[in-house]
Parts: C-alpha cells; structure tokens; sequence
C-alpha cells in the first residue's frame, strides 16, 4: 500500500512493506529497448503524474514545526524509552539489555535523584504514572511492572502480548502501542484489553508507533526512526497532524553516539511540551509553530 509521509514543504512518497519502507522508483529501460511511448502510455503516464500531484498538494493532516523554549541536561547514557512529566517531577524509563532503568529526574540540571535498574535479561520500554504508579513495559518479554510511584518499590507485574513499546493513558484507560499502526487501550486495574483503534492519515495505515503522551485530548507519538511526531485522534485513530523535529539536535550534540528521537512529556499545570531522544545531551521544551 503507498502511504505518503509529510515533509515541512510536501510529501515524499513511499512504499510501506511488513519489514522495511522502500522508496518508490521505476525500472529503468534497457538501451536496447528503448522506444517511444505509444498514446495510451501517454494517458496512463500523465494520469499517474496528476495523481501523484494532486496528493503531494494536498498533505493529510497540518505539520508544525518547532521552536525551543529550553534546553535541559539530560544523561547521555540514557537510552530513553519512556517520559512522563508528573507533579512537578520528571520520571523516565530507559531501555537496552543490562542497562534498563527507571528514574526520577531533576528537570533543570538532569541529575538522576532515584533509580531502579531492571534484571539484565529485560529491555526497558515506556512507562506511564497513574495515580500514585508508574507502570512500565518491556520489550519482547511480554512483562510490564507496577512500582510504587514514591518509592519505586515493586508491587506487582503483568502479561501482555504482543510487544511492549510506548504507554500513557487518558485518566480512564492505558493506552500502548506495540510498533505497528494499532494502539491497544487496557483496563488499568487488569490489564486486560478493552478497546483498540489502528492509526491512519488519509493514505493510509502509519505504523512504527512508538513512545506515547496524552496531550490535550489527543494522544502524540514518536514514529520510530523519524523526527516526526504524529497527533492522533484517541476516538477514531485519525492523524489530526505532524510535529517535525528535524534540526532540533546540533552537529555538536551529535560528535558522540545519538540515536533516534524518543520521548515525550507534556506539563499539564503550566502547559510546557518536552522531547528527547535515546542518548541524546539535551531534554527540550518546544513550542509548536503551523507550517502555513
């Protein structure tokens, strides 16, 4: 299935697969057969590039851009999987094998003041604070935790399927994502699944959902291996539009080792958005600007 991907100026249009996404190109001819288009290649070529246009005129959702507020330290070692902003207290959920944690944070000087480091044998996925929990996923092993929001004791853990990626919730359900195009809505107290919905734009299904927030109404997603996030509708799974964060890193930033954008938290008491990226140096509060 095409799916068209937004750019801040247009679209790039690209071909979505179960594993890989390639980009669309034709067969070249071979010098030997070579010959002129006949009238209906003519119609067929022309109706292709009008099509073509016609989407790449009508992106299907808004993009904003960003500027930055501020900048905060924030761990270089930490490969961050999940964010939540929470009573004037930042948490984080870091993932890799051996190396997954969860932490509360110092906004202002990214110093760790609390930290619980998972078993060597998980990987470290989202997490969300409900009430006074934190709830964390991990990767493939089908586990997620419940920990004690003040003490990061461990009270409990539980089964899912199929992975775990990103998680928050809308006050009422818990909302994950497992890497595809679908977003599971789960019951806080079991666990279990009460309501799904698959996330579209007008072209179609966009996966590699990963790190959630609930922002206003609408739940924000990193997509995997972009720097885009995508707003979408929790009702429907309708994309109501596209955050670009290209540009947001230095070249500086990026002399060591960084890896993808990945987390999202939003200040509801002082409506402040803030984003990071797995090993990234800095933790930004943003403000969203329309593309016109």
């Amino acid at each position: 299935m095409w799916h068209f991907v937004p750019q801040a100026f247009g679209l790039d249009i690209v071909a979505e697969t179960r594993d890989a996404w390639v980009m669309a190109s034709g067969s070249p001819a071979t010098k030997g057969s070579a010959r002129p288009f006949g009238p209906i290649a003519c119609i067929a070529f022309f109706l292709l590039v009008g099509i073509g246009c016609a989407l790449i005129a009508a992106p299907a959702a808004p993009v904003a851009t960003i500027s930055i507020s501020n900048a905060y330290p924030h761990d270089r070692n930490a490969f961050t999987q999940g964010l939540v902003f929470d009573d004037d207290v930042l948490y984080e959920g870091t993932g890799l094998y051996g190396c997954s944690t969860l932490r509360r944070v110092e906004l202002t000087t990214g110093d760790v003041r609390q930290l619980r480091k998972l078993p060597d044998h998980l990987f470290g996925e989202g997490i969300a604070v409900l009430g006074e929990r934190i709830i964390q996923l991990t990767w493939r092993s089908g586990i997620g935790f419940v920990y004690d929001k003040a003490t990061f004791e461990r009270l409990g853990e539980f089964r899912y399927l199929p992975e775990g990626w990103g998680i928050t919730h809308d006050g009422e359900r818990l909302i994950v994502s497992d890497g595809t195009s679908t977003l599971r809505f789960l019951d806080p107290m079991t666990f279990e699944e009460i309501g799904r919905i698959d996330v579209r734009d007008r072209d179609g299904p966009v996966a590699r959902l990963n790190e959630l927030e609930y922002v206003k109404g609408e739940i924000y997603a990193n997509v995997w291996q972009t720097d885009w996030i995508v707003r979408i509708a929790p009702d429907t799974g309708e994309v109501v539009g596209w955050i670009d964060l290209t540009g947001i890193l230095d070249p500086e930033d990026c002399a060591y080792p960084v890896d993808v954008a990945n987390g999202i938290a939003y200040d509801e008491a002082n409506d402040r958005l803030f984003v990071t990226g797995k090993l990234w140096p800095w933790l930004f509060e943003i403000e969203l600007i329309p593309v016109e």
